[in-house]
């Protein structure tokens, strides 16, 4: 990828786009933190009545499943009917896809208002693209083939798929990108999952939906994680230090630490 990650972010911070989230109680407060350091505006509002206005002015919406219920599916539902007639990205993160028929069923008819981006873990994905994973609870168990599961959902999908874990990949169905860089602390607090697709909802809500924007927002979150581990106590202090972290990026930090290559 020639593109510099840096060059992305320049334009996320200039335009500071504005985020939609229908997102989890969990993590709610931590995905507007984490939108905010990246260069984003974030709203997180899930009442019926707001949801289609709100969409309609915003630059993208994160759909996050991570805590179901029929109120929140339906405004979902009400925010993708909204953001596919005003060309509004969507961000699907399909949270806890394969562990219940709930949650997978969900995820695909959210699939079916043709989001811009999948980005999951690698068992969802694998669950998703129909080659198989594990999901127990919200957690990954991995997938058979993590590069061939992204980049296969991608093709069938149309979409730019992303797939977490210890190594991440994006995939348009054509390009997959290998993404090499993250701390083992992303791991020991809740949240990080969903913050990724906030920044995600940054990046494409400013550049459009492609492999680079959604590679970039993935790599601006590691980068800063890589950082944010060497400045901090451990997991306690680890979710302030990736604030700061992701706030006080520049870029020649970001293009000098960034590990990606073709899968």
């Amino acid at each position: 990828m020639e593109i510099r990650p840096s060059a992305l972010m320049a334009k996320v911070r200039q335009t500071v786009p504005l985020v939609h989230h229908i997102t989890n109680y969990v993590t709610v407060n931590d995905c507007a933190n984490i939108c905010i350091c990246a260069g984003g505006s974030p709203v997180m509002t899930d009442a019926a009545p707001d949801v289609p206005d709100m969409v309609s002015i915003a630059s993208a919406t994160v759909l996050n499943m991570g805590t179901l219920n029929p109120r929140t599916v339906e405004s979902m539902f009400l925010a993708a009917k909204a953001a596919r007639v005003k060309g509004v990205p969507i961000i699907l993160d399909p949270v806890g896809a394969g562990a219940t028929a709930y949650r997978t069923d969900t995820a695909r008819e959210l699939m079916s208002f043709g989001p811009s981006v999948i980005k999951g873990n690698a068992g969802e994905i694998g669950i998703l693209s129909g080659m198989g994973g594990e999901v127990k609870g919200v957690d990954s168990k991995g997938s058979m083939d993590q590069a061939e599961s992204t980049r296969s959902l991608a093709e069938r999908m149309g979409c730019i798929v992303a797939s977490t874990g210890e190594t991440d990949y994006v995939s348009d169905g054509r390009v997959v990108m290998r993404l090499s860089n993250g701390s083992a602390l992303l791991e020991k607090v809740s949240g990080t999952g969903c913050m990724v697709s906030s920044v995600i909802g940054c990046y494409v809500g400013a550049c459009g939906a492609s492999v680079e924007s959604v590679a970039s927002a993935i790599t601006v979150m590691n980068v800063s994680s890589e950082i944010a581990a060497g400045n901090c106590r451990g997991p306690g202090t680890f979710k302030p230090a990736l604030l700061d972290a992701m706030d006080s990026l520049d870029a020649e930090t970001l293009d000098s630490m960034a590990k990606w290559d073709d899968a």
